[in-house]
Protein backbone atom coordinates (compact mmCIF):
# COMPACT_ATOMS: atom_id res chain seq x y z
CA UNK A 1 0.00 0.00 0.00
CA UNK A 2 1.22 3.50 -0.40
CA UNK A 3 0.61 6.64 1.16
CA UNK A 4 0.66 9.61 -1.71
CA UNK A 5 0.14 12.79 -0.77
CA UNK A 6 0.44 15.94 -3.30
CA UNK A 7 3.84 18.11 -2.65
CA UNK A 8 4.09 21.44 -0.57
CA UNK A 9 5.03 24.57 -1.49
CA UNK A 10 7.85 24.43 0.28
CA UNK A 11 9.70 21.59 -1.49
CA UNK A 12 11.79 23.83 -3.71
CA UNK A 13 13.15 25.63 -1.14
CA UNK A 14 13.83 22.48 0.93
CA UNK A 15 15.85 20.80 -1.85
CA UNK A 16 18.05 23.56 -2.06
CA UNK A 17 19.06 24.01 1.52
CA UNK A 18 19.05 20.88 2.89
CA UNK A 19 20.98 17.80 1.47
CA UNK A 20 18.80 15.30 -0.35
CA UNK A 21 18.57 12.61 2.55
CA UNK A 22 17.97 15.07 5.25
CA UNK A 23 15.53 16.84 3.04
CA UNK A 24 13.44 14.11 1.95
CA UNK A 25 12.82 13.08 5.85
CA UNK A 26 12.23 16.98 6.92
CA UNK A 27 9.60 16.78 3.56
CA UNK A 28 7.80 13.39 4.80
CA UNK A 29 7.81 15.17 8.12
CA UNK A 30 6.35 18.81 7.01
CA UNK A 31 4.11 16.83 5.54
CA UNK A 32 2.98 14.61 7.78
CA UNK A 33 2.81 17.66 10.20
CA UNK A 34 0.78 19.36 7.74
CA UNK A 35 -1.87 16.45 7.74
CA UNK A 36 -1.97 16.35 11.50
CA UNK A 37 -2.73 19.45 11.61
CA UNK A 38 -5.65 19.83 8.48
CA UNK A 39 -7.07 16.44 9.95
CA UNK A 40 -6.93 18.28 14.13
CA UNK A 41 -8.92 21.28 12.46
CA UNK A 42 -11.06 18.94 10.86
CA UNK A 43 -12.12 16.92 13.67
CA UNK A 44 -12.19 19.93 16.17
CA UNK A 45 -15.22 20.76 14.05
CA UNK A 46 -17.31 17.40 14.25
CA UNK A 47 -15.81 16.48 18.14
CA UNK A 48 -19.05 17.73 19.19
CA UNK A 49 -21.18 15.83 16.76
CA UNK A 50 -19.52 12.01 18.96
CA UNK A 51 -20.16 13.63 22.56
CA UNK A 52 -23.20 11.72 23.00
CA UNK A 53 -23.25 7.94 22.84
CA UNK A 54 -24.58 6.74 19.43
CA UNK A 55 -27.93 5.88 19.49
CA UNK A 56 -27.92 1.78 19.49
CA UNK A 57 -30.38 0.01 16.55
CA UNK A 58 -33.43 -1.21 18.69
CA UNK A 59 -34.30 -4.95 17.68
CA UNK A 60 -37.61 -5.82 15.91
CA UNK A 61 -39.94 -6.19 19.36
CA UNK A 62 -41.32 -10.00 19.74
CA UNK A 63 -44.73 -10.41 19.07
CA UNK A 64 -47.91 -11.07 21.53
CA UNK A 65 -48.96 -14.34 21.04
CA UNK A 66 -52.89 -12.54 20.81
CA UNK A 67 -51.44 -10.61 17.63
CA UNK A 68 -51.89 -11.54 14.38
CA UNK A 69 -48.75 -12.36 12.83
CA UNK A 70 -47.44 -8.97 10.77
CA UNK A 71 -45.73 -10.65 7.90
CA UNK A 72 -42.71 -7.86 8.02
CA UNK A 73 -41.96 -8.99 11.26
CA UNK A 74 -42.14 -12.96 10.77
CA UNK A 75 -44.30 -15.10 13.82
CA UNK A 76 -41.85 -13.76 16.85
CA UNK A 77 -41.77 -18.20 17.12
CA UNK A 78 -38.97 -20.49 17.66
CA UNK A 79 -38.43 -23.46 15.88
CA UNK A 80 -41.17 -25.43 18.34
CA UNK A 81 -43.88 -23.06 18.63
CA UNK A 82 -42.52 -20.95 21.38
CA UNK A 83 -41.83 -17.37 21.78
CA UNK A 84 -38.30 -16.54 20.69
CA UNK A 85 -36.99 -12.54 21.08
CA UNK A 86 -36.61 -11.44 18.13
CA UNK A 87 -33.27 -10.06 17.07
CA UNK A 88 -31.47 -8.06 14.10
CA UNK A 89 -30.33 -9.68 11.29
CA UNK A 90 -27.89 -12.09 11.19
CA UNK A 91 -25.25 -10.52 8.38
CA UNK A 92 -21.81 -12.69 7.49
CA UNK A 93 -19.25 -10.95 9.09
CA UNK A 94 -19.16 -10.04 12.76
CA UNK A 95 -20.11 -6.37 14.36
CA UNK A 96 -17.62 -4.34 14.18
CA UNK A 97 -16.82 -1.72 17.60
CA UNK A 98 -14.78 1.15 17.35
CA UNK A 99 -12.97 2.64 20.31
CA UNK A 100 -11.36 6.34 20.57
CA UNK A 101 -8.48 7.02 22.48
CA UNK A 102 -7.44 9.54 25.41
CA UNK A 103 -9.40 12.69 25.34
CA UNK A 104 -11.73 12.16 22.21
CA UNK A 105 -14.95 10.71 21.40
CA UNK A 106 -16.23 8.55 18.62
CA UNK A 107 -16.06 11.32 16.01
CA UNK A 108 -12.37 10.21 14.87
CA UNK A 109 -14.28 7.67 13.11
CA UNK A 110 -16.32 9.13 10.86
CA UNK A 111 -14.37 8.24 7.86
CA UNK A 112 -13.00 4.72 8.73
CA UNK A 113 -17.28 4.16 9.70
CA UNK A 114 -17.68 5.25 6.19
CA UNK A 115 -14.70 2.95 4.55
CA UNK A 116 -15.97 -0.06 6.16
CA UNK A 117 -19.75 0.36 5.57
CA UNK A 118 -18.94 0.95 1.99
CA UNK A 119 -17.04 -2.64 2.20
CA UNK A 120 -19.56 -4.84 3.63
CA UNK A 121 -19.99 -3.94 7.40
CA UNK A 122 -23.18 -3.65 8.12
CA UNK A 123 -22.92 -3.61 12.05
CA UNK A 124 -20.22 -0.81 13.34
CA UNK A 125 -20.78 0.35 16.74
CA UNK A 126 -18.75 3.41 18.02
CA UNK A 127 -18.49 3.43 21.57
CA UNK A 128 -17.30 6.48 23.82
CA UNK A 129 -16.03 6.31 27.18
CA UNK A 130 -16.09 9.01 29.79
CA UNK A 131 -13.23 11.70 29.32
CA UNK A 132 -13.04 11.42 33.38
CA UNK A 133 -11.97 7.83 32.99
CA UNK A 134 -9.06 7.23 34.99
CA UNK A 135 -8.77 3.23 34.96
CA UNK A 136 -7.95 0.82 32.47
CA UNK A 137 -9.27 -1.77 34.43
CA UNK A 138 -12.61 -0.30 35.04
CA UNK A 139 -12.98 1.02 31.22
CA UNK A 140 -12.01 -2.43 30.16
CA UNK A 141 -14.91 -3.93 32.25
CA UNK A 142 -17.45 -1.22 30.76
CA UNK A 143 -15.80 -2.66 27.47
CA UNK A 144 -16.91 -5.88 28.53
CA UNK A 145 -20.36 -5.17 29.37
CA UNK A 146 -20.63 -3.07 26.01
CA UNK A 147 -19.69 -6.15 24.03
CA UNK A 148 -21.94 -8.78 25.94
CA UNK A 149 -25.00 -6.39 25.22
CA UNK A 150 -24.34 -5.80 21.47
CA UNK A 151 -23.39 -9.63 21.13
CA UNK A 152 -27.00 -10.30 22.55
CA UNK A 153 -28.63 -7.81 20.54
CA UNK A 154 -27.05 -9.10 17.06
CA UNK A 155 -27.53 -12.63 18.06
CA UNK A 156 -23.77 -12.71 17.27
CA UNK A 157 -20.71 -14.64 19.63
CA UNK A 158 -17.69 -12.39 18.08
CA UNK A 159 -16.74 -9.09 17.21
CA UNK A 160 -14.35 -7.37 16.00
CA UNK A 161 -12.67 -4.03 18.12
CA UNK A 162 -11.25 -1.57 16.09
CA UNK A 163 -8.83 1.02 18.72
CA UNK A 164 -6.72 4.17 18.54
CA UNK A 165 -4.23 5.19 21.26
CA UNK A 166 -5.89 4.39 24.59
CA UNK A 167 -8.83 2.57 23.14
CA UNK A 168 -6.80 -0.34 21.86
CA UNK A 169 -4.84 -0.47 25.10
CA UNK A 170 -8.67 -0.44 27.03
CA UNK A 171 -9.39 -3.32 24.82
CA UNK A 172 -5.93 -5.72 24.79
CA UNK A 173 -6.93 -5.34 28.51
CA UNK A 174 -10.37 -7.04 27.94
CA UNK A 175 -8.89 -9.56 25.58
CA UNK A 176 -6.03 -10.74 27.77
CA UNK A 177 -7.34 -10.21 31.50
CA UNK A 178 -10.67 -10.52 31.26
CA UNK A 179 -11.70 -13.00 29.52
CA UNK A 180 -12.57 -10.83 26.33
CA UNK A 181 -11.05 -13.64 23.95
CA UNK A 182 -14.12 -15.39 23.78
CA UNK A 183 -15.82 -12.45 22.58
CA UNK A 184 -13.42 -10.40 20.03
CA UNK A 185 -12.09 -12.33 17.01
CA UNK A 186 -9.81 -9.74 15.96
CA UNK A 187 -8.74 -6.66 17.75
CA UNK A 188 -6.54 -3.73 15.41
CA UNK A 189 -4.87 -1.32 17.30
CA UNK A 190 -3.95 2.10 15.96
CA UNK A 191 -1.21 4.19 17.59
CA UNK A 192 -1.61 2.26 21.11
CA UNK A 193 0.85 2.14 23.62
CA UNK A 194 1.37 -1.34 24.30
CA UNK A 195 4.86 -0.58 25.73
CA UNK A 196 4.07 2.61 27.58
CA UNK A 197 5.15 5.74 26.32
CA UNK A 198 7.20 8.40 27.76
CA UNK A 199 6.02 11.56 25.41
CA UNK A 200 4.71 15.02 27.67
CA UNK A 201 5.85 13.85 31.38
CA UNK A 202 3.97 16.33 32.60
CA UNK A 203 1.11 14.76 32.16
CA UNK A 204 2.00 12.18 34.45
CA UNK A 205 -0.72 14.36 36.68
CA UNK A 206 -3.62 12.17 35.13
CA UNK A 207 -3.65 8.54 36.59
CA UNK A 208 -4.64 6.93 34.01
CA UNK A 209 -1.43 8.73 31.79
CA UNK A 210 0.47 7.27 34.92
CA UNK A 211 -0.97 3.86 33.53
CA UNK A 212 0.08 4.17 29.82
CA UNK A 213 3.92 5.01 31.29
CA UNK A 214 6.13 1.67 30.53
CA UNK A 215 6.35 -0.30 33.91
CA UNK A 216 3.07 0.57 35.12
CA UNK A 217 1.07 -2.03 36.62
CA UNK A 218 -1.48 -2.41 33.75
CA UNK A 219 1.41 -3.29 31.15
CA UNK A 220 3.44 -5.33 33.59
CA UNK A 221 0.02 -7.28 33.58
CA UNK A 222 -0.26 -7.35 29.73
CA UNK A 223 3.52 -8.74 29.44
CA UNK A 224 2.02 -12.10 31.55
CA UNK A 225 2.06 -15.00 29.77
CA UNK A 226 -1.45 -15.64 27.99
CA UNK A 227 -0.60 -19.09 26.45
CA UNK A 228 -4.76 -19.83 25.72
CA UNK A 229 -5.63 -16.31 24.02
CA UNK A 230 -7.96 -16.88 20.95
CA UNK A 231 -7.80 -13.26 19.62
CA UNK A 232 -5.93 -12.57 16.54
CA UNK A 233 -4.04 -9.47 17.45
CA UNK A 234 -2.99 -6.06 14.34
CA UNK A 235 -1.04 -3.29 15.41
CA UNK A 236 -0.50 -0.49 13.27
CA UNK A 237 2.31 1.56 14.54
CA UNK A 238 3.87 4.72 12.67
CA UNK A 239 7.29 5.88 12.22
CA UNK A 240 5.93 9.64 12.09
CA UNK A 241 4.45 9.04 15.29
CA UNK A 242 4.09 12.00 18.09
CA UNK A 243 2.96 10.75 20.68
CA UNK A 244 4.57 7.36 20.92
CA UNK A 245 7.99 7.11 22.38
CA UNK A 246 10.18 5.29 21.62
CA UNK A 247 7.91 4.60 18.27
CA UNK A 248 8.24 0.80 18.23
CA UNK A 249 6.06 1.35 21.60
CA UNK A 250 3.00 0.80 19.13
CA UNK A 251 4.34 -2.62 18.68
CA UNK A 252 2.66 -5.71 20.41
CA UNK A 253 5.74 -7.62 21.71
CA UNK A 254 4.54 -11.13 23.36
CA UNK A 255 5.08 -14.72 22.64
CA UNK A 256 1.70 -15.78 23.45
CA UNK A 257 -0.51 -13.71 21.23
CA UNK A 258 -1.04 -13.85 17.40
CA UNK A 259 0.28 -10.67 16.33
CA UNK A 260 0.71 -8.85 13.04
CA UNK A 261 2.58 -5.16 13.35
CA UNK A 262 2.45 -3.31 10.46
CA UNK A 263 4.57 -0.08 9.78
CA UNK A 264 2.79 2.89 8.62
CA UNK A 265 5.07 5.38 6.93
CA UNK A 266 4.45 9.25 6.69
CA UNK A 267 1.55 9.87 8.40
CA UNK A 268 1.34 10.93 12.30
CA UNK A 269 -0.75 9.50 15.29
CA UNK A 270 -3.79 11.56 14.28
CA UNK A 271 -4.19 10.18 10.58
CA UNK A 272 -4.11 6.67 11.64
CA UNK A 273 -7.97 6.30 12.00
CA UNK A 274 -8.30 8.47 8.95
CA UNK A 275 -6.20 7.75 6.75
CA UNK A 276 -7.76 5.76 3.46
CA UNK A 277 -4.56 3.69 3.07
CA UNK A 278 -4.86 2.56 6.47
CA UNK A 279 -8.77 1.90 6.44
CA UNK A 280 -7.46 -0.31 3.34
CA UNK A 281 -5.16 -2.16 5.28
CA UNK A 282 -7.72 -2.42 8.22
CA UNK A 283 -10.51 -3.67 6.23
CA UNK A 284 -7.83 -6.58 4.95
CA UNK A 285 -6.72 -7.61 8.58
CA UNK A 286 -10.53 -7.68 9.49
CA UNK A 287 -11.20 -10.20 6.57
CA UNK A 288 -7.99 -12.23 6.48
CA UNK A 289 -8.61 -15.56 7.46
CA UNK A 290 -6.97 -17.29 10.66
CA UNK A 291 -4.40 -19.41 8.32
CA UNK A 292 -3.74 -16.04 6.47
CA UNK A 293 -2.90 -14.43 9.97
CA UNK A 294 -1.15 -16.97 11.26
CA UNK A 295 1.23 -16.35 7.98
CA UNK A 296 1.06 -12.93 8.33
CA UNK A 297 2.23 -12.79 11.65
CA UNK A 298 5.47 -14.78 10.76
CA UNK A 299 6.44 -12.43 8.12
CA UNK A 300 6.01 -8.98 9.97
CA UNK A 301 2.95 -7.45 8.40
CA UNK A 302 2.75 -4.57 5.90
CA UNK A 303 4.31 -1.48 5.19
CA UNK A 304 2.24 1.18 4.10
CA UNK A 305 5.30 3.81 2.77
Amino acid sequence: MKVNRTLLPLLPLCQRLLPSRLAGLSLTLLKATALEIAILAGHLVLYPSGITSERRPSPVPAQSPADPPDPDLGTGLGPHGTADTARLPTPDKPPVVLLHGFIDNRSIFVLLRRSLAQHGRQQIESLNYSPLTCDIRAAAELLGRHIEEICERTGRQEVDIVGHSLGGLIARYYVQRLGGDVRVRTLVTLGTPHAGTRVVPLMNAHPIVRQMRPGSGVLEELREPAPHCRTRFVSFWSDLDQLMVPLETACIAHPDLLVQNVRVSGIGHLALPVHPAVAAGIRQALDAEEETARAAAHTGGLTVA
